[in-house]
């Protein structure tokens, strides 16, 4: 177990979902959080994520910064920032490659003089391996990216693992399934489509669930969050990382509402687009991760939706 009090991290991505909710645990846990976001329109960067932790904001563009005074001296570094949106990849490849790709290797160029003694926990996606040949998906799956988001979140893990592979530093990647949690984006589907769920069950209106039938095994935002800090302590290498046990979309539609009280959906046929790069049903098998550093989800998915609902029911005028 890596000691967090007084320990120098840096968050990219750090006023987004996740980000912010790392940057939370790693602050309660007495760790000098600087948290580094660019605020782009459209991503799930929003000031009211950070609000009231004790936690150093620095807005700076990963793509154009000078990374090396934001680094220097830490000694943990969570990689979170990312475009995430499929569509949005697709749309603008070039751009997608940028935020992700080019980004990751400007930090990490960075980091090897700022910050060379620093643990790297990166955040990495499911979405590398393509529609599954078998569940659950092991680490060992075949790679086959589905759309232009996964190409450059598959090239920015491997820039983290060959700083392993090549100078030895300590890293580790987490391959996410879908997350969710307050602090998610809920203003569209751009994060994940449960948002945009939540956002309409809220607000009362139904909402749509394409296909229906396609598994899926949710991970609560502060799960994830004391994955990242077992990750310190892991064997470096890149591990899959699960969450409450799967179930279908059709499910898991109906356990929002129940959570809510109230509500109601139509299940649609997928758009032809999106069915394109849809990967179909996805089950993790993260017992890799879990017997490398003990962690398991605390979090069950009736809790976790009743208390993301709960969030955001007296904040929904700072998320939509």
């Amino acid at each position: 177990m890596i000691e967090l009090a007084g320990l120098r991290c840096v968050v990219t991505g750090g006023a987004g979902f996740l980000g912010a909710t790392l940057a939370a645990l790693l602050a309660a846990r007495g760790a000098r959080v600087t948290a580094i976001d660019a605020m782009l329109p459209g991503t799930g960067a929003n000031r009211a994520n950070l609000e009231g932790l004790d936690v150093t904001f620095v807005e700076a563009d990963l793509r154009t910064a000078d990374l090396a005074p934001l680094l220097d001296g830490a000694g943990a570094i969570f990689h979170l920032a990312a475009q995430t949106s499929h569509m949005g990849s697709q749309a603008d490849p070039r751009a997608d490659l940028a935020q992700n790709a080019d980004a990751t290797l400007r930090l990490v160029l960075a980091a090897r003089g700022a910050a060379p003694d620093a643990r790297i926990v990166h955040a990495s996606t499911r979405q590398l391996y393509g529609r599954p040949r078998m569940l659950p998906v092991a680490e060992d799956h075949p790679i086959d990216p589905p759309d232009a988001n996964a190409v450059s979140k598959w090239a920015a893990e491997q820039y983290w693992l060959l700083e392993n592979k090549v100078h030895g530093r300590p890293v580790v990647s987490l391959r996410l399934t879908n997350c969710y949690g307050p602090r998610l984006r809920i203003a569209d589907a751009r994060q994940t489509f449960l948002g945009l769920w939540i956002r309409r069950v809220l607000e009362g209106e139904a909402f749509e669930v394409w296909g229906g039938e396609q598994m899926r095994d949710l991970a609560y935002g502060e799960d994830v969050a004391e994955a990242f800090v077992a990750a310190l302590g892991a064997p470096p290498g890149a591990y899959n990382l699960g969450g409450s046990p799967a179930g279908s979309l059709r499910d898991l539609a109906s356990a929002l509402i129940r959570a809510n009280g109230a509500g109601e959906f139509r299940v649609e046929t997928f758009p032809a687009d999106r069915a394109k790069i849809d990967i179909g049903s996805y089950v993790a098998d993260d017992r890799a991760f879990r017997a490398a550093t003990g962690w398991a989800p605390r979090v069950n998915l009736e809790d976790g939706l009743a208390r993301s609902l709960a969030w955001f029911r007296s904040r929904i005028d700072r998320y939509v």
